[in-house]
């Protein structure tokens, strides 16, 4: 009969600490594969199988790394993280119910960054993205599509930033993006190669209308195309937050308007762009005010193409 001396019980029971310890750790960079497991650590040589479970064992700061093609859950984002698919195949979040793909609610320091990612929502899925806090979201060769809901919906608090490029956002319920903040911060907005399509309403639209801070985006090299409302939008109240959009090198086309600006405080400037085949070329309604730089192709909308009533100064 093997005797346990105190000196090897207190060794047993150090050895199962340091398991426990190890199956719990946190790492800089964990991994999901199609093959993974969730039981697994999440280091790369045991990949997890979900992003909520990645999510729960990555250090703030740190980064999942896709390995292969595969349908990955949706996911609540609390921490400064990276999720990256650079090119092994299509890294999915299937919404299959009312629910949203990708919840990012990050401290105020958060910063966020999703590259190669697809939220599909099978024509089931409520929204794709919903960016509550954080100080910043950045997106790129990204696709959403197929939700009821919206594409992206970017509603900080506080002072926050947006960036999207070289992303896909078509096919939705309703608008494809929205930034629409609530507080008195300052939210910046940037799109380059965005391409809006066959969304329910907007393509692209700014809402000032809850907030009493500033909101100031800009559109680059960007096609919003044959969604039902506005190609281009912004909005907002008296009394609400200043909310500027400049538009440039960009087309919106068969839409039901090509850019629309709604309200005293909201102010859509254009340049260097084509407005076409829309059913009116554009709006600005209740004291919007539009100003085009007097370089844009504006023809062969529904409403005879008049010319916009304010010439900005380049």
């Amino acid at each position: 009969m093997t005797k346990i001396t105190p000196s090897l019980f207190l060794a047993i029971l150090l050895g199962l600490s340091l398991h426990v310890v190890s199956a719990q750790a946190q790492y800089i960079r964990t991994c999901v594969s199609a093959n993974g497991d969730d039981a697994n650590t999440c280091h790369c040589t045991q990949p997890c199988r979900t992003l909520t479970r990645a999510h729960f064992q990555t250090l703030s700061d740190g980064e999942i790394t896709v390995l292969d093609p595969g349908s990955y859950g949706p996911v609540l984002i609390k921490k400064s993280i990276s999720i990256v698919n650079d090119g092994v195949g299509e890294a999915s979040i299937a919404v299959t119910d009312v629910g949203t793909g990708i919840t990012i609610n990050a401290p105020p320091s958060g910063y966020v960054n999703l590259r190669g990612l697809t939220i599909q929502g099978v024509g089931v899925g409520g929204n794709g993205l919903t960016f509550n806090t954080g100080f910043s979201l950045t997106m790129t060769n990204c696709v959403i599509r197929n939700l009821t809901g919206f594409g992206i919906v970017f509603q900080p608090n506080a002072s926050s930033n947006l960036s999207v490029s070289n992303t896909l956002v078509a096919d939705n319920g309703q608008s494809a993006i929205v930034v629409q903040p609530s507080g008195a911060g300052t939210v910046k907005a940037v799109f380059n190669r965005v391409e809006v399509y066959n969304n329910s309403f907007v393509g692209i639209w700014l809402i000032g209308s809850f907030s009493t801070g500033t909101i100031k985006g800009m559109v680059a090299d960007s096609v919003a195309g044959n969604n039902s409302g506005a190609g281009f939008a912004v909005t907002s109240t008296s009394g609400k937050a200043a909310t500027s959009l400049m538009v440039v090198r960009s087309e919106a086309a068969n839409n039901g308007a090509g850019i629309s600006v709604d309200g005293s405080p909201a102010v859509l400037r254009i340049g260097q762009s084509t407005v076409t085949g829309n059913g009116a070329s554009w709006s600005a309604p209740n004291g919007g005010v539009l100003r085009s730089y007097g370089d844009n192709n504006i023809d062969g909308n529904g409403d005879g193409d008049p010319s916009p009533p304010t010439i900005a100064k380049k």
